[in-house]
């Protein structure tokens, strides 16, 4: 994965909420406390990229015994790659932009 695209932040947010397990109702709790409410999914569309991060190998459902209605997301060890590749790129980012901005005050 040396080239990989950067992320969207609901996926950033959605694969940092499920480093540890969660359901789909508390990943949309946890990216929305995290994002300090700026990031808020829809059901629709936290189930879409759940799909999404499934199929890529990012994530994997787990079933929780008996109980089939309840399934938690746990991150994969390729997902937490990802995840960190994401975390090194925005320092990168954040790195460059405070270095410009120092040379302009």
């Amino acid at each position: 994965m040396p080239n990989a695209p950067a992320l969207t932040e609901a996926t950033y947010y959605i694969l940092l909420s499920l480093y540890k397990p969660r359901h789909g109702y508390g990943i949309m709790q946890q990216t929305e406390e995290m994002s300090r409410g700026r990031v808020r999914l829809a059901a629709g569309t936290l189930y879409g990229a759940l799909n999404a991060l499934c199929d890529k190998g990012w994530i994997v459902l787990k079933s929780m015994g008996d109980d089939t209605r309840r399934k938690e997301y746990v991150l994969t060890e390729k997902g937490k790659e990802v995840l960190v590749r994401e975390v090194e790129r925005l320092k990168e980012l954040v790195q460059n932009g405070e270095a410009v901005l120092r040379e302009e005050m």
